[in-house]
């Protein structure tokens, strides 16, 4: 379960969310690039790989379903990871996201950036017991 080389793509549009989740997930080992829109989220999803897509859905101009929709039609079997970012608990919202293929969302209010790190782990290397959870659990 190691991070390095794993690359993360973070879609925000808020500074000081994008930079607590770009530190955190860069202290955990992995390569971070983040956007502060949907459209030059795009662009960095069409010139580079990730592993991962922590993408915000209410972003100015271009929102976050948008992008999710654009990157699905011009590369529908990406196996990129796509966990949406938001402060909605819109149900419709959160059920467009995962018909466009989204696997996670996330209720910004609700995580700390290190939970959010840890349901990145969790999306790529699968629920894994942390050192200091009770080793005898079982999967």
């Amino acid at each position: 379960m190691d991070p390095q080389g794993k690359k993360i793509l973070v879609v925000e549009d808020e500074d000081f969310i994008r930079d607590l989740y770009q530190r955190q997930l860069t202290k955990a080992g992995f390569q971070v690039k983040v956007a502060a829109d949907g459209q030059t989220g795009l662009n960095l999803l069409k010139t580079e790989a990730f592993d991962i897509l922590l993408l915000d859905i209410m972003l100015p101009g271009m929102n976050g379903l948008q992008v999710l929709r654009d990157f699905k039609t011009q590369n529908p079997s990406s196996s990129m990871i796509t966990i949406l970012l938001t402060n909605l608990g819109q149900e419709a919202v959160i059920k467009e996201g995962f018909e466009l293929g989204a696997q996670a969302y996330l209720i910004k209010a609700s995580y700390t950036p290190e939970q959010v790190v840890n349901e990145v782990k969790n999306a790529l290397f699968g629920s894994q017991p942390t050192p200091s959870q009770n080793s005898s659990a079982t999967q």
